[in-house]
C-alpha cells in the first residue's frame, strides 16, 4: 500500500467520524439500558481466570524453549521485512498459513511487505501461545478443553484480517468505493445489532428475507392436522399410489425448525420419503414466547412426542408407529421410548436417532460453554425473560467454527459492506427457537451438567423413571464423522445405553446438517456400515466398511421391512376426529424470533426512553 493510499483511506474514515460516533452512542445506551449479566464465556474476563485457576501445572523447561523459538523466529521475521522493504522484492516466508486457511487467500498478505509481515507476526504469536496451552497440565480433562476452545477463539479473534488497517482487501475495497463500503457495513452493523439479543451479537449469515417458508423452503404438500401449545402435526400429501401401513413420526428439534429436512426438492427428506412410499407426519414445535415460562421439560415429552404418536397412530388406523428424532428431538423421542416401555405400551414400533446424545460425557465443542461457573448466568437471563432466546444458542453454534461462521462475515458484512449471499441451510441456520426456562434449565442440567439422563431414574418425566436400557424396540442411529455438536464416539456411546441386540449405527461422511441432508441423487459423502455393535467406537470404525453415496438407502433397506405391508394411500388427510386445519408447512414454523422480540424492545425502549 502507498503511503498516498493510507492518506486516503485515513481520509475516508474521517469522513464517516460522525456516524462511527452515533454508533458508538446507540450501543452504549443500548447496553446501559438493558443491564442484563453477560452470559457469554467469551467476553467474561472473570470466567475465564475462573477457568484458568483451576489445578494448572507448567512446564517451566517447556515454557522457556517456546519462548526461544519465538524469539529467534520473530528475529528472522523482522530481519526478512526490513530485507524486503529496503530491496522492493517480495518477503520470505517464516511462518506458513495452513492450507485450508482462507483468510489470506488474497495475494498482498505475500507480496506487500506491510501486510505479510501482519500475517506472519500474527502467524507466529498465534502458534506460541497455541504451543503454550498445549503445555499446560490441568486435572480436569474438561477444564483443558475450555482453555484450548477459549484461546483458540482470543486467537482467531485478534487476526490482522478482521480489522480495517491490517486487511489489504478491506483497504482496496474502501478506495475504490470512495469509504462508501464503510457507510453500508455500518448500516449492516446496526441491523443485526437490532435483531440481536442483549447477551449476544447475532451476526447476519443471510438476509431475512431471502427465503420464505411456505413458499420457497418447506414446501412439500401437506395439512396440519393436530396442533396443542406445544406443536403443530403435519401429515404430508402420498406422492405413490400405496403407502406402507405403518406410519413414519418425524420428531425435529425443537432448538431449531424442522425444514433443515424439507428445504427444497433436491434436499428434501421429507419429499424423499413420500416417494418411497412413506406415510409421513412431522412434529412442527412452537417458537415459545414469554407466556412459556413455566412450560416443564416433560410437555415436550407428554404433550409433544406422546400425544403426536396417538394422533399419528389414530390417523393412520396403526397400532404402532415408527419415529424418527434429530439432534435433540431423538434425545427427547428416547426419553418417550423409555416412558412407553415403562407403561407398558407398544405404540413405538421402532426409532431412528440422527446426530443424537443420551451420553454427555462427551458432549463435543458445544459443552465447552457449559459448567458451574456459567450455569448461574443463563439461568438468570433464562429466568429473567422466560425463556432462553435461540439467537444466544446460534451465536454459540456459530463461534464452534468462528472463522467460517462468524468472522468471514464480520468482515464482509461490515468492512466490506457487503449483503451476505442467499444460502437455504444458513437461512435455516439464522431461524432461531426459543426454549422454555424451565424446560431449558431442567435439560441442561440434567444431561450436559450432571449427565444423569443416561443413569436408571436420573430423569422422570410426568412419575415416570426413565430407563434407557429397558428400550428394546429396533433402532437406527446415524451419527456424521465431523460433527462439532454431536461428536460421533458420543453418538456410538449413547446407542450402547440401549443395550438393545436389534441396534444398528451408521456413521455418515461430513458434519452435523451436510452428513444428515445428503440425497441419494447426488450422494456427495460415505458412509460406513458395521452389523455389528463392537464394544468402543474404535473397534466399531476398524471393523467398519465404507460405502459410497448416502446413507439414506441403507436406511430405507432397513426401514421398510419395519413398515409392514402396503394399503391404498389415503385420498384425504386427517380424519373426521382430526380434520386439516390449515396447509404445511402450518403457522408455527413462520414465528420468527424478530416478531417474538418486537414486543419486548418496544417496552423496554418506553421504560427507558
Amino acid at each position: 500500500m502507498e503511503q498516498g493510499d493510507q492518506k486516503e483511506i485515513l481520509r475516508y474514515i474521517d469522513k464517516y467520524r460522525g456516524m462511527f460516533n452515533e454508533l458508538s452512542h446507540e450501543i452504549m445506551m443500548r447496553f446501559l439500558a438493558g443491564g442484563k449479566a453477560d452470559i457469554n464465556p467469551l467476553t467474561n474476563a472473570d470466567k475465564v481466570m475462573g477457568v484458568l485457576s483451576r489445578g494448572v501445572k507448567v512446564d517451566p523447561s517447556k515454557l522457556m524453549q517456546e519462548q526461544m523459538r519465538f524469539l529467534e523466529s520473530q528475529m528472522s521475521l523482522w530481519q526478512s521485512t526490513a530485507k524486503a522493504l529496503m530491496e522492493s522484492n517480495k518477503p520470505e516466508t517464516v511462518v506458513e498459513a495452513e492450507r485450508s486457511d482462507k483468510r489470506f487467500k488474497d495475494e498482498q498478505w505475500d507480496t506487500n511487505p506491510m501486510f505479510n509481515y501482519f500475517k506472519q507476526a500474527y502467524l507466529l504469536n498465534s502458534r506460541m501461545m497455541q504451543n503454550f496451552v498445549d503445555s499446560l497440565e490441568f486435572e480436569d480433562q474438561k477444564t483443558a478443553e475450555q482453555v484450548k476452545f477459549f484461546a483458540r477463539q482470543y486467537i482467531n479473534s485478534l487476526s490482522p484480517s478482521n480489522y480495517v488497517f491490517t486487511n489489504p482487501e478491506v483497504c482496496r475495497d474502501i478506495l475504490d468505493t470512495e469509504g462508501e463500503c464503510l457507510a453500508r457495513g455500518m448500516d449492516n452493523f446496526l441491523r443485526d445489532l437490532e435483531n440481536s439479543p442483549l447477551e449476544a451479537f447475532k451476526i447476519g449469515q443471510v438476509n431475512v428475507d431471502a427465503f420464505e417458508v411456505g413458499k420457497d423452503l418447506a414446501i412439500t404438500p401437506g395439512k396440519v392436522v393436530y396442533q396443542n401449545r406445544m406443536f403443530q402435526l403435519i401429515q404430508y400429501q402420498p406422492t405413490t399410489e400405496q403407502v406402507y401401513k405403518k406410519p413414519l413420526l418425524i420428531v425435529a428439534p425443537f432448538i431449531n425448525k424442522f425444514y433443515i429436512l424439507d428445504l427444497d426438492q433436491q434436499k428434501s427428506m421429507i419429499r424423499w420419503l413420500t416417494s418411497q412410499g412413506y406415510s409421513v407426519f412431522l412434529m412442527s414445535w412452537v417458537n415459545p414466547d414469554e407466556s412459556y415460562r413455566d412450560v416443564t421439560f416433560d410437555a415436550y415429552v407428554v404433550d409433544g412426542v406422546l400425544k403426536a404418536l396417538d394422533v399419528t397412530s389414530e390417523i393412520s388406523q396403526s397400532k404402532s408407529v415408527n419415529a424418527l428424532g434429530y439432534c435433540i428431538g431423538g434425545t427427547v423421542l428416547g426419553i418417550a421410548a423409555a416412558v412407553l416401555k415403562k407403561q407398558g405400551s407398544r405404540r413405538l414400533h421402532s426409532m431412528t436417532l440422527l446426530t443424537t446424545l443420551f451420553e454427555f460425557s462427551e458432549a463435543g465443542e458445544a459443552g465447552n460453554y457449559i459448567s458451574d461457573q456459567t450455569y448461574p448466568l443463563v439461568e438468570q437471563s433464562a429466568q429473567t425473560k422466560g425463556y432462553f432466546d435461540g439467537r444466544i444458542l446460534a451465536y454459540c453454534f456459530s463461534m464452534l467454527r468462528e472463522n467460517s461462521l462468524f468472522w468471514s462475515y464480520f468482515v464482509d458484512n461490515y468492512l466490506k459492506g457487503k449483503d451476505p449471499m442467499p444460502f437455504d441451510i444458513l437461512y435455516w441456520n439464522s431461524d432461531s427457537t426459543n426454549i422454555p426456562a424451565k424446560a431449558f434449565l431442567y435439560y441442561l442440567r440434567k444431561t450436559y451438567m450432571d449427565n444423569q439422563l443416561k443413569e436408571p431414574g436420573g430423569v422422570v418425566i410426568d412419575g415416570v423413571e426413565v430407563d434407557l436400557s429397558l428400550i428394546d424396540i429396533p433402532s437406527y442411529s446415524l451419527a456424521t464423522s465431523n460433527d462439532h455438536i454431536v461428536i460421533w464416539q458420543a453418538a456410538y456411546e449413547s446407542v450402547q445405553l440401549l443395550k438393545n441386540s436389534n441396534a444398528r449405527f451408521v456413521l455418515a461422511g461430513s458434519g452435523h446438517v451436510a452428513g444428515v441432508v445428503n440425497p441419494p441423487e447426488t450422494g456427495k459423502y460415505p458412509h460406513w456400515v458395521n452389523k455389528k455393535l463392537d464394544d468402543s467406537p474404535e473397534q466399531w470404525l476398524a471393523n467398519a466398511t465404507q460405502v459410497d453415496g448416502s446413507w439414506w438407502t441403507d436406511w430405507n433397506a432397513w426401514l421398510a421391512p419395519l413398515s409392514g405391508a402396503k394399503k391404498a394411500a389415503p385420498s384425504e388427510l386427517g380424519n373426521s376426529d382430526y380434520p386439516p386445519i390449515e396447509d404445511a408447512p402450518g403457522s408455527y414454523v413462520k414465528v420468527r424470533l424478530e416478531k417474538i422480540t418486537e414486543t419486548e424492545k418496544t417496552s423496554e425502549s418506553s421504560a427507558h426512553g
